[in-house]
């Protein structure tokens, strides 16, 4: 065998959380209420394009979840196969030319030269202080100062066609699958999607999509010429570090909250229901943690954790299981001081529930508590716990990015962007200033932070009942006021005609039926 699967333990949570997020979609679509509910997500539309800039996010991470170790050439002394004690990734393998094209030293973005002179032999034996040409970036020109803009030229126009071809793909087969579904031809599927008369927004969708194949393409042209970002301090390509940093925020957003969550759950549901000495336990347990800083509770127990793993270093095969153990040691200590905001809301929401008629009467029938909890409680506070998951991913992420500026965060050997910044911030004082590595990690961390963001608003508007019934309110007072021949009853906004309203056939991809030929 050519390699060894390698699994580690963020990789082995991250392939359930994988495998616990089909499970939920597949409950979901089986459950019309909850369908409902996420039908309203989909059609906000900058909901639908954050969650497409996620989507791509997500694939990078997970190719980078899939790890291994690569057969060497030779064999050992009882003839088996010797394994590399480097631990690789599928996403290595697609970029390969980006890992393995190491310079030098510094060289900033498209260039051909070094960043800083050095000193170079000649032929005739003598020496000059000049710019060195690169190992492997632009390597393939001549004559450089002459060739330069045409061929970066040539490579961005090849790449945004390749990049329009492959949305025409994607377009081409969205087309097909709506006309699969809805019965209708090719034409009147695209004409649909573009006049906007679809529940889900597929043309803000694809436009999404437009970029990002493009600018993946382009980047992937230059990319095998050049160092699109630059090179660091030790030569490494700076897009393969930005990468590669994906998947750790990511694992720091998602399992963190996964940590968080009983937690959050057991203790906020159990302290609004119990009321008396179990409310006051718990509403002192939280205060008291809130009192206590996190960046030095976090601090200490990584540090302990780091001399632990310094003294057992025989129990890890590889750096990258080292470096892994201290990642999910990370994750769980973030879970463990993060949970008492989410721990107060649901609080406060289960001692406004447990008033409820519905709640009074099943107490009045002898219901047992855990009925209660579980089939009336908890189903009425989950939006809370959803909305509250996705906007606290982003402030997981940057939380990562501080810690590991501050020397407490992932492991050093471990490319994040926390690392990112950490390397960087010391090149910024230089002359020349060294500013690609930075503006880098900035630029994909605020890119992951933005997408989230906007996701996690479309959701909020989506699933929480206050959101819901103020626009709901807020559009029958607009329709009442501009239309005075609209009557109202009970809260349901009709119109006096004599004329039934016709019936159409109902689509999950549009709202409006096509015009017939």
């Amino acid at each position: 065998m050519s390699f060894k699967p390698v699994i580690l333990w963020t990789d082995a949570l991250t392939l359930i959380l994988v495998f616990i997020s089909f499970v939920m979609i597949w409950y979901v679509r089986n459950n019309v209420h909850l369908l409902a509910s996420w039908k309203r997500v989909a059609r906000s539309v900058s909901g639908m394009c954050a969650f497409t800039v996620l989507l791509t996010f997500l694939i990078i991470g997970l190719l980078d979840t899939l790890h291994f170790r690569p057969a060497l050439d030779h064999q050992n002394s009882q003839g088996k196969i010797v394994y590399s004690a480097e631990v690789l990734s599928v996403l290595d393998l697609l970029v390969g030319p980006l890992r393995t094209h190491v310079e030098k030293t510094y060289s900033a973005p498209f260039a051909t030269h070094l960043y800083t002179k050095e000193t170079v032999d000649l032929h005739d034996g003598s020496q000059i202080r000049t710019f060195a040409r690169l190992k492997f970036g632009g390597t393939h020109l001549q004559d450089p100062q002459t060739e330069y803009l045409s061929d970066i030229g040539w490579r961005i126009a090849a790449g945004f066609g390749i990049g329009f071809l492959l949305w025409i793909m994607l377009h081409i087969i969205l087309c097909q699958l709506i006309a699969r579904h809805t019965k209708w031809s090719f034409a009147q599927s695209f004409h649909i999607i573009w006049q906007r008369r679809t529940d889900i927004p597929w043309h803000a969708i694809l436009i999404t999509l437009a970029i990002i194949t493009v600018t993946i393409s382009v980047t992937s042209m230059l990319a095998a010429h050049y160092h699109v970002l630059g090179t660091d301090k030790v030569g490494q390509d700076v897009l393969y570090l930005s990468l590669k940093s994906i998947r750790i925020a990511l694992v720091i957003g998602t399992l963190t909250t996964l940590i968080m969550l009983p937690f959050a759950l057991l203790l906020g549901i159990t302290a609004g229901y119990f009321h008396g000495w179990i409310d006051d336990v718990i509403q002192y347990i939280y205060t008291t943690l809130n009192s206590i800083p996190n960046v030095l509770l976090i601090a200490a127990t990584v540090l302990m954790m780091q001399v632990y793993i310094e003294t057992h270093s025989e129990i890890f095969e590889t750096t990258a299981a080292r470096a892994d153990i201290r990642l999910l040691f990370l994750c769980i200590i973030l879970g463990i001081t993060s949970w008492t905001s989410l721990c107060r809301l649901l609080r406060g929401e289960t001692l406004k529930l447990r008033e409820m008629e519905y709640i009074q009467a099943a107490h009045a029938f002898g219901v047992s508590h855990w009925r209660i909890i579980s089939r009336h409680i908890l189903p009425n506070v989950m939006y809370i716990v959803l909305i509250a998951t996705v906007m606290d991913f982003s402030g997981l992420v940057l939380a990562e990015a501080v810690l590991s500026y501050v020397g407490v965060g992932v492991d050093p050997s471990m490319i994040s962007f926390g690392t990112m910044i950490n390397a960087a911030r010391m090149e910024m004082a230089r002359e020349p200033m060294v500013w690609w590595a930075l503006l880098a990690a900035f630029a994909f961390m605020f890119t992951l932070v933005l997408s989230a963001n906007l996701f996690a608003d479309a959701v909020q508007k989506a699933l929480d009942p206050r959101i819901k019934t103020h626009d709901a309110r807020n559009a029958h007072d607009i329709a009442t006021d501009d239309h005075p021949h609209l009557v109202t009853t009970d809260k349901t906004v009709t119109t006096q005609s004599s004329t039934p309203p016709l019936s159409l056939p109902h689509s999950p991809f549009t709202n409006k039926p096509p015009r017939q030929p």
